[in-house]
């Protein structure tokens, strides 16, 4: 039998290497020419409790986490305990002989002999690098360039190791199909969503970040903060998330294109922060990686249940846009589109991810970047008629914006309500007029939304609706249902809001079935879509255990349905 795919999970506790063992097989294979998925489970403790890194690999391009696993590597006995199960019936379980564990699809490994039990890891890589088909001396380049900085007696053991457990692998009868050959590599980039939404802001020309860590936003922060002296930029840890956004929106007045990043309990504290921006018309980028809730929830688990918190989130009536990505690379390019409405419109625009994407690896083609230029900041330096009214009232709702101490100009802001010049007003009238202003804003907003993304079958039995980052599994279950023979069309939200009707209203009638795809347990996406096209999606699919959405898991579910 023909496989398209390798699945391989490593398991072990904490503290044991796992990551370091995923992290140069998923560059090794990527720099081989193949795609990849990774799939993080990992619970918040420093160390022990059972964590794992998996890794789809295959020749065509992979775009959805797997069940199934091919190749088990467990660094401890809970491992095959808690996946045993998950093994396909051809995999195999690569376990050291010291763990003592019987079982027909197991091969023991003499890793002790090897090396002592810190370089346990590198032999485990080694052999499943040699089943799969990896190039040695490849594997070996990725793993030097992993360790670079560490000593070099460190890296030779690392090397010996590598050889050792290539060799024994060799030697050994194992039948295991290994992917098969790329004839051409190309030069792609390994990359989760948080690197990709912090590439895209640096693109997009961000000069001032602040946050509170929480997981799983913190890495962009990271991510940004190791590249701040070369770029320029200031990275802010602030003491709380409300002293987060207000630090973000006093940057922003000032003139440096600003962003904030949390998840929904931080966010939960920023939502005055984004009133406050909305009524000074001060450009922002929240980003807002969901994880499960209430509370403290999951913290290092996945979930898409905060659409409608960022929906509503901000007391009063005001604009705004709501991203949600569904690949790696548009995490990239919808951080720049962001920064450009941030810009354009003057006020809070979002980015709605969560913790599968921030941490699962792609290998993505590089971003083309050479005509890219930083987004144009929406402030004029000097040129004003006289006196400068910051909330001057215009057709567009847009108003001139200039920076406070760079010219003769008087920069008035406040968040109370104001007249023109920036004042505090209790005049009616001009209040219904500001209002009316602020929302004007959003027919511009309107007019530039991305229209979902309408895939498959021309006249369709059933539709799969569905938004942000279970783009991957819904495509692949609707590929698997049409090689059954399923007219199957998807329709994937890429923005959430606002929601133009007229963009898909179409799709959602010319079909016998509709299903909403959702990671949450009461149906966001379906309820907005009724609430703004008045068309129900009765049937749905949602997950709310924390694990990502899988195409096996959306089609048992069709299926039980």
């Amino acid at each position: 039998m023909t496989r398209n795919t390798i699945n391989v999970l490593i398991g072990g506790e904490a503290g044991q290497g796992l990551v370091t063992i995923g992290e140069i097989l998923t560059k090794s294979v990527a720099r081989s020419g193949y795609s990849v998925v990774v799939t993080q489970s990992y619970q918040s403790r420093i160390r022990g409790g059972h964590n794992s890194f998996a890794i789809r690999m295959g020749a065509d391009e992979v775009i959805a986490p797997q069940e199934a696993v091919d190749i088990l590597v467990p660094l401890d006995k809970d491992t095959v305990r808690i996946h045993r199960e998950e093994l396909s019936p051809w995999g195999l379980i690569i376990m050291d002989e010291a763990l003592d564990i019987a079982d027909d699809q197991g091969i023991k490994v003499p890793f002790k002999q090897w090396a002592p039990d810190k370089f346990l890891n590198i032999a485990a890589l080694g052999v499943v690098s040699y089943l799969i088909g990896l190039d040695e001396e490849l594997v070996s380049q990725t793993m030097n360039k992993f360790f670079d900085k560490m000593d070099q007696e460190t890296v030779k053991e690392n090397r010996l190791v590598l050889e050792k457990a290539f060799r024994w692998t060799a030697d050994q009868p194992l039948s295991f199909q290994k992917l098969p050959r790329v004839s051409h590599a190309s030069d792609r980039l390994v990359m989760n969503g948080n690197e990709a939404i912090a590439l895209g802001a640096l693109s997009a020309g961000l000069k001032f970040y602040s946050f509170y860590p929480m997981t799983p936003a913190t890495s962009i922060a990271v991510n940004l903060a190791g590249k701040s002296e070369k770029m320029g930029i200031i990275v802010e840890q602030a003491e709380d998330e409300i002293a987060a956004i207000n630090m973000a929106i006093g940057a922003s007045f000032t003139g440096a294109p600003s962003m904030v990043g949390t998840s929904g309990g931080g966010f939960a504290l920023m939502t005055e922060g984004v009133s406050l921006a909305a009524m000074t018309e001060t450009p922002i980028v929240i980003v807002v990686s969901q994880r499960p809730a209430p509370a403290t929830g999951l913290p290092t688990r996945t979930e898409q249940s905060d659409m409608e918190l960022v929906l509503h989130s901000g007391h009063g009536e005001f604009p705004r846009a709501i991203f949600a990505p569904g690949t790696v690379e548009e995490c990239f390019y919808l951080t720049r589109k962001a920064f450009e409405l941030a810009e354009r419109y003057q006020g809070p625009i979002f980015i709605l991810t969560d913790q599968f994407f921030a941490d699962s690896y792609r290998a993505i083609d590089p971003f083309d970047i050479e005509d890219m230029s930083p987004v144009n900041p929406s402030y004029a330096l000097t040129s004003s008629s006289s006196p400068y009214r910051r909330y001057a009232f215009t057709d567009s709702g847009i108003s001139q914006r200039m920076l406070p101490g760079i010219s003769k100009h008087l920069v008035v802001a406040d968040s109370d309500e104001h007249s023109e010049d920036g004042h505090i007003t209790e005049d009616l009238t001009v209040r219904q007029r500001m209002v009316e202003k602020r929302l004007k804003k959003g027919e511009g907003i309107k007019a530039e939304v991305l229209p979902p993304q309408l895939q498959g079958d021309e006249k369709p039995d059933m539709v799969l609706v569905s938004w942000g980052s279970s783009k991957g599994a819904v495509l692949e279950a609707a590929s698997q249902m049409r090689s059954n023979g399923k007219r199957i069309a998807t329709l994937h939200f890429t923005q959430v809001w606002p929601l133009v009707s007229e963009q898909f209203s179409e799709h959602l009638q010319k079909t016998r079935e509709l299903v909403c795809i959702e990671g949450n347990a009461t149906g966001q996406l379906a309820r907005l879509i009724r609430r703004e096209t008045g068309v129900l999606i009765a049937k749905q699919v949602l997950r709310y255990d924390g694990l990502p959405i899988t195409p096996e898991y959306i089609l048992r579910k069709l299926c039980s349905n």
